[in-house]
C-alpha cells in the first residue's frame, strides 16, 4: 500500500480541474506529521519561554531628579562643577573631578552618592590588574596572551575592548594574594578622602570569591566581591596621571579652605616605570575600544580612560575613569552610574566627553585657570589621617 495522493486523471463534463485525493493511511500520516510538527512548535515556545524567564530585570531607574540636593559646593571650582551638572544632567549617577597632582576634589556632583559604600567595578578594576601584572613582570604591553585555540591578545588590545577573558587568565596567573596585595597598595578597601565627611570605605573580601562564581579570574574582570567607590577610583585613576603619587582627596568646602589647601601624601607607588605600558591601552580605549563614544563629544584634547560595565541584582552599574592630559595640565574625571538597561559604561564615556566639552568651551584647559602644570613644584604633606 502506497502512501501517496492517488491522482484521478479522469475528464469530467462539469469541471476539467484534476481532484486530488489521499487514501486512509495517507490521511493517517499527515496527521501524525501535523501532531509532531506541532509538538516541536510547543517545544521552541516552551524554550523561548524559559530564555525570557532568564531575561535580566532591573530594578531601579536610571533617571533621577535633583541629585545635586545638599552638595556643599563653596570650595569647589565653579567651571568645572557645572560642567559636571550640564554633563550629567537627570541620569542617575555622580561625577567626581579631581586635580591629580594635588588630590584637591575641584567638583563632586551628587556627593550622597560619591560618599557611599561604593558598588562592584565591573571592568575599571582592570586598570589595577593590569599595574599588578606589569609590576610583576607577568606580561608587557605587546605580550601576547594565549586566550584559546588560536586566540591571542596583548594588554594594550585587552584594555581597549575590556577582553574579560585576558584579565581572568592575568588574575589566574597572579593569584588571589598578589591580585588584593597590589589592589590594597592602589587604594582600594580603605578611605580615599583625608577627612571627609560622610566617606565610606567600601569593602575586598579577605579571600578569593568561590570558584563556582567565578574564583580570582571573576574579581579580575568583572570585580565580583568587591565594592569600589568613586573616591578609590578617582585617587587610583590619579596616581597614573601623576606618575605614582597616591594622595589624600580632600575636598574644600569653603574659598578659605582652597586658600591654605596643602596636599597630602599617602604613599609613593613604584609605577613610574610602567605607567607607558598601562596607557596606551586607556588611550586605545577612547580613541577606537569601549569608551570611543567619548569622541562624539570632544576630541581637541588627549583623554586616557577606562570604562566598566556590570549588574548586580536588579541594578546595573556604568563607570568611566579617565585623565586628559593636556599641555597645561591634567584633570581627573570618574563617572559612576546606576540604574537599568540605559546605564552603562559607554554611556557614562559619553557624559565624560560632554563634560570636558564644558570644560573646553568655558576655557578650563588654558593656562592660569587655576590646574598646576605636571612641572608645578607643589608643596606635600605626608601624613596619616
Amino acid at each position: 500500500m502506497s502512501w501517496a495522493a492517488n491522482i484521478n486523471t479522469h475528464t469530467s463534463t462539469k469541471s476539467n480541474s484534476k481532484k486530488v485525493s489521499e487514501t486512509p493511511r495517507t490521511r493517517r500520516r499527515i496527521h501524525h506529521l501535523a501532531k509532531s510538527r506541532g509538538a516541536s512548535v510547543t517545544r521552541v515556545s516552551a524554550t523561548t519561554h524559559r530564555r525570557r524567564r532568564y531575561y535580566e530585570r532591573f530594578h531601579m531607574s536610571s533617571f533621577a531628579e535633583d541629585i545635586s540636593a545638599g552638595d556643599i559646593t563653596a570650595g569647589e571650582d565653579a567651571v568645572v562643577r557645572q560642567a559636571a551638572i550640564d554633563a550629567l544632567g537627570n541620569m542617575n549617577g555622580t561625577i567626581v573631578a579631581i586635580e591629580p597632582t594635588s588630590g584637591r576634589v575641584l567638583a563632586m556632583v551628587n556627593q550622597k552618592l560619591a560618599l557611599s559604600s561604593g558598588a562592584q567595578p565591573c571592568s575599571t578594576i582592570k586598570l589595577s590588574v593590569a599595574l599588578a601584572a606589569l609590576t610583576e613582570g607577568l606580561v608587557s604591553k605587546e605580550t601576547e596572551v594565549s586566550l584559546g585555540r588560536r586566540y591571542h591578545m596583548n594588554l594594550t588590545e585587552a584594555l581597549a575592548h575590556s577582553n574579560n577573558p585576558y584579565f581572568e587568565t592575568l588574575g589566574r596567573k597572579l593569584g588571589f594574594e598578589k591580585v588584593a596585595y597590589y589592589a590594597h597598595e592602589y587604594g582600594l578597601g580603605e578611605l580615599a578622602g583625608y577627612d571627609i565627611p560622610g566617606e565610606q570605605i567600601g569593602a575586598y573580601p579577605d579571600a578569593a570569591i568561590p570558584e563556582k562564581l567565578g574564583g580570582v579570574g571573576k574579581m579580575c574582570s568583572y570585580g565580583e566581591g568587591v565594592s569600589m567607590t568613586p573616591l578609590q577610583l578617582g585617587a587610583m585613576v590619579s596616581a597614573i596621571a601623576n606618575g605614582g603619587t597616591l594622595y589624600y582627596l580632600q575636598h574644600p568646602t569653603t574659598p578659605e579652605e582652597v586658600a591654605s589647601f596643602q596636599p597630602r601624601v599617602k604613599r609613593q607607588l613604584d609605577i613610574a616605570p610602567i605607567i607607558p605600558e598601562l596607557s596606551d591601552g586607556m588611550l586605545g580605549a577612547v580613541h577606537y575600544g569601549t569608551a570611543r563614544s567619548l569622541r562624539v563629544n570632544f576630541n581637541e584634547e588627549e583623554i586616557l580612560g577606562k570604562t566598566g560595565t556590570c549588574s548586580h541584582e536588579g541594578t546595573r552599574y556604568g563607570w568611566f575613569a579617565s585623565y586628559a592630559n593636556t599641555s597645561v595640565g591634567r584633570v581627573v574625571v570618574v563617572i559612576f552610574l546606576q540604574g537599568g538597561r540605559p546605564t552603562f559604561g559607554p554611556k557614562a564615556a559619553e557624559i565624560a566627553g560632554r563634560m570636558y566639552r564644558n570644560m573646553y568651551d568655558h576655557n578650563f584647559f588654558v593656562a592660569g585657570h587655576g590646574t598646576p602644570s605636571d612641572e608645578a613644584t607643589v608643596k606635600t604633606v605626608s601624613t596619616n589621617p
